[in-house]
């Protein structure tokens, strides 16, 4: 049986990786009609894609892992930042 393999998180998985999936994902939702419920998994796609074909293309099993990773980090980075930017917007707009 085969070990686990140890996965580092370096500078590319945070600054590079999670960015270019949120790109890819908004590029997508423009460019074909994807519903709102099916854009996390667009974006796990995206992250498995660009993870085993990109960042871990001779380990399959850090591919997978690191892939749903890259997606979900992306996911949740781009709600995190909707989500405080209408709170912004309606507390400026209360402070009127």
């Amino acid at each position: 049986m085969e070990p686990f393999p140890i996965i580092h998180t370096n500078f590319w998985d945070a600054v590079i990786a999670v960015p270019i999936v949120i790109i890819l994902t908004q590029v997508l939702k423009i460019t074909l009609p994807i519903p709102k419920p099916a854009v996390p998994t667009v974006a796990n796609a995206v992250g498995l894609i660009l993870s085993i074909f990109f960042a871990h293309p001779h380990n399959l099993v850090a591919g997978i892992f690191m892939g749903f990773f890259y997606g979900n980090a992306a996911v949740g980075g781009y709600a995190s930042l909707k989500t405080s930017l209408i709170a912004f917007r309606k507390k400026r707009q209360a402070n009127r």
